[in-house]
């Protein structure tokens, strides 16, 4: 059976996803609708700045009054949105034929809210994703398919994506037949709820004396659309695109910095060296030891 999808995509893996799904199983991508903001994801231009030329594209603040028209027009089967910032009304979830699913990077009900991440960022050792019905409060609806494995070993935010990638492509080959054989889907239990709001500015600054795998997992979270982890280091503050384990060996105190790289620096934390790799474009002081943060 060939679906006619209509896509809600605010941030292009979240279009790539929806697209390569449809390409692969035969089914056609009707339209695309996005939003005109571009800061929410860390991109430097709007998400259809990186669409094929071909691909059919409504962008749109007003959901209601000129989106659904235009849904409704198409006739689609399924509509999937996946990284889409909005409620989506009831107005669009009423137009397809087997209904509407979303595609969210949480093992739900835990991590509702636009910083699943945070789940990650606060001690989780998994990384989870879930496909569910749409429904008209954030990430409520029953679910249709959910995988969780453990943190990738490249602990950096481009792991966590290709983590989330894999797993939201099993879940959409699961869901989207369950979706259109009529399954009303598993209902999530409000007592496992828990909620994942944005970071804080307090937040985004890394305590370098924690141990290094508190860091790398925070780092990781806060960088998973664009560098956001701040970090304190020879009297500035610094974005940090990475953390790696180094095999420097010292006894120095934790927060010391232990090596200076022209893209970063070593520091020792409360149990390992760490190598940052600075985001920022000021060049980093010559290769030096020993010097406390």
């Amino acid at each position: 059976m060939t679906l006619r999808i209509v896509g809600l995509n605010a941030f292009l893996p979240g279009f790539r996803l929806v697209h390569d799904f449809a390409e692969q199983n035969g089914h056609e991508l009707v339209l695309v609708v996005t939003l005109p903001e571009t800061g929410r994801y860390g991109a430097a231009d709007p998400m259809v700045a990186g669409l094929p030329d071909d691909t059919n594209v409504l962008i749109t603040r007003k959901l209601r009054a000129v989106a659904a028209p235009v849904i409704a027009a198409l006739q689609p089967d399924v509509v999937i949105s996946a990284a889409f910032p909005r409620l989506i009304p009831d107005e669009i979830l009423e137009i397809p034929k087997y209904g509407a699913i979303n595609c969210h990077p949480s093992p739900l009900p835990a991590g509702r809210g636009p910083t699943p991440q945070r789940l990650i960022y606060e001690g989780d050792e998994r990384v989870g994703a879930t496909v569910h019905r749409t429904a008209s409060e954030f990430d409520t609806g029953a679910i249709l398919a959910q995988r969780i494995a453990p943190l990738p070993e490249d602990l950096n935010g481009t792991g966590l994506m290709q983590s989330w990638g894999t797993l939201l492509r099993e879940c959409l080959a699961e869901a989207v037949p369950r979706l259109v054989a009529g399954d009303p889907g598993e209902p999530q239990d409000p007592a496992l709820a828990s909620e994942a709001p944005f970071f804080t500015d307090a937040e985004r600054l890394l305590d370098l004396t924690e141990p290094s795998r508190v860091i790398r997992r925070k780092c990781a979270a806060l960088n998973v659309t664009s560098p956001s982890a701040q970090a304190d280091v020879d009297g500035a503050t610094h974005l940090i695109s990475r953390t790696d384990l180094s095999a420097v060996v010292t006894d120095a105190a934790p927060g010391t910095v232990v090596e200076r790289h022209d893209d970063g620096w070593t520091v020792q934390t409360a149990d390992h060296a760490l190598r940052l790799t600075r985001a920022d474009k000021q060049k980093a002081p010559g290769r030096t030891r020993g010097q406390s943060v």
